[in-house]
């Protein structure tokens, strides 16, 4: 027979009769309990935000050295193929990198003796001809063979552009941009050490990541995620060299053209028609519009021929260039193509747009492989 004060207190919980016998809680317990103590909440969250914000602030004070790095790897997944095509040739692998980076080194001293003068050279004389240029164009025969209203319209142009040009900030824009540019060739001397450096490294000891990344895989998808990177890195660097090497063959058209057709600056506007051309898909389209721009300040025959041979070498390289280079690169979309080349750009400026190409392809391999199998697999 039960005690009468038994009868007359109230039945506990089930929660708190299973927290009396020591048995663990059920979770909306937890909740509720965590509901009632809204201080420790709040100072639990605090200190997630102050710890995220710490976080960035470290990531962000290191992005320089991230970019060194990134820019490191993805030279050497570009200079990859071109090692293991000469390990396939019968050369070790340690053989194959030092005469890659020898042939490099070889490259990069001829541009720094002979094509970097030429090009400052050429950039001053373009910026101190530029006025007389403009000046010159109202007394064109092509400009007096237009109407008077065209006449009057590129006549208030050009002189709107001649005032900016003339005024004292524009001037000192441009003496901080060449101080900004003698400063940037400094910095990038010494931050093309370290790259070198660790493009070396990460070229050397390639097959021994890949090896760790598959450790850390569970051994039944191994298998997969090596197929998958290979196909990746094999596509990344593909890309790369492709892009490298078409902007490369853009640039012998382009001072080709200058010097067959007498053209002033060649040598400036092949290296401007390098960089320009490391956009993928639409790289050469604005540098015909740019080019025959310029060319159209000498005048109107010459930016004609160079804008007929340019667009007849812009057709080749769509169909008969392009397809060779680029083989063994993924199929994108153009217009992912160009979100992925503005988003690089933006980010990280020209080594933006140049591995824009590659990390789209990757992410769409992924998608492919990984992500449309997994939702086919859900009925």
């Amino acid at each position: 027979m039960s005690h009468p004060r038994a009868r007359l207190r109230p039945a506990r919980p089930a929660a708190l009769r299973r927290l009396a016998e020591g048995k663990p809680v059920p979770g909306r317990i937890g909740v509720l309990a965590a509901i009632e103590r809204p201080l420790v909440i709040a100072f639990i969250a605090t200190l997630g935000v102050l710890g995220g914000i710490v976080l960035g602030s470290a990531i962000a004070s290191i992005t320089t050295i991230l970019a060194y790095i990134f820019m490191a790897l993805f030279i050497a997944l570009g200079l990859d193929p071109v090692v293991r095509r000469l390990e396939r040739r019968g050369l070790k692998r340690g053989g194959a990198i030092g005469l890659v980076f020898a042939v490099f080194a070889v490259v990069v001293l001829l541009l720094a003796v002979y094509v970097l003068p030429r090009v400052i050279a050429e950039t001053a004389a373009f910026i101190g001809s530029l006025p007389e240029a403009i000046a010159g164009i109202e007394s064109a025969d092509w400009f007096t063979s237009m109407s008077a209203d065209a006449q009057t319209a590129i006549s208030h142009g050009l002189d709107e552009l001649t005032a900016a040009l003339a005024r004292p900030e524009t001037i000192a824009a441009i003496g901080g941009g060449a101080l900004a540019v003698g400063v940037g060739i400094i910095s990038g001397i010494s931050a093309g050490f370290v790259v070198v450096a660790l493009t070396l490294y990460f070229l050397a000891s390639l097959e021994a990541m890949k090896l760790a990344l598959y450790a850390l895989a569970p051994a039944r998808s191994r298998v997969r995620l090596a197929d998958m990177t290979e196909r990746v890195t094999a596509s990344v660097g593909s890309s790369l060299l492709g892009s490298v090497v078409l902007s490369s063959i853009n640039a012998g058209v382009v001072l080709g053209l200058h010097l067959l057709i007498g053209l002033p600056y060649p040598v400036l506007m092949a290296a401007i028609a390098f960089v320009i051309t490391l956009i993928p898909l639409f790289g050469s389209v604005i540098f015909l519009v740019l080019g025959s721009l310029v060319a159209l300040l000498s005048s109107p025959a010459q930016a004609l021929g160079f804008a007929i041979g340019y667009l007849v070498y812009i057709q080749l390289e769509s169909y008969v260039v392009s397809p060779r280079v680029m083989n063994k690169a993924i199929a994108i979309p153009a217009a992912l193509v160009l979100i992925g080349a503005l988003v690089g750009g933006t980010l990280l400026g020209v080594l933006g747009v140049l591995i824009a190409l590659p990390v789209m392809a990757t992410i769409l391999l992924i998608i492919r492989e990984v992500v449309v199998p997994k939702q086919d697999a859900k009925l």
